[in-house]
């Protein structure tokens, strides 16, 4: 029997209302505020349809990973699938994505990074 259950993925960021929106119009749900004590840093939550939750935190203080970047790692990124990774990498862009690596058209996935920087990569289905 396993100690715990997964609960959501957290990710740190200025706004996490608008990032919570930016990945809800990318992976479906709707954000939902956490009240919060006065002072504390805002939560927001965002469960996705058939798939896991994202959590976002306010972090006055974030800053993005640098990526690519031999003297910093990435921490993690977010895989999203897609039918179709032209139409869906126009679609990440006009909602305020923008590309990192996504030059060579062969390869099955590409990378982006979301509003706040955290990178993340549409993959083909």
């Amino acid at each position: 029997m396993p100690l715990a259950r997964f609960g959501a993925t957290v990710l740190d960021c200025p706004d996490p209302l608008a990032l919570a929106e930016f990945y809800a119009a990318v992976l479906g749900g709707t954000p939902d505020v956490s009240p919060d004590e006065p002072g504390e840093d805002v939560w927001v939550d965002l469960r996705i349809p058939d798939g896991p939750a994202l959590a976002f935190q306010g972090a006055p203080g974030h800053v993005a990973p640098p990526w690519p970047s031999p003297a910093g790692a990435q921490q993690f990124h977010l895989d999203v699938r897609v039918a179709d990774l032209d139409a869906a990498e126009k679609e990440v862009l006009a909602l305020g994505a923008r590309a990192l690596d996504n030059t060579d058209r062969t390869r099955t996935w590409r990378v982006y990074a979301d509003p706040a920087g955290h990178p993340f990569c549409l993959c083909a289905d």
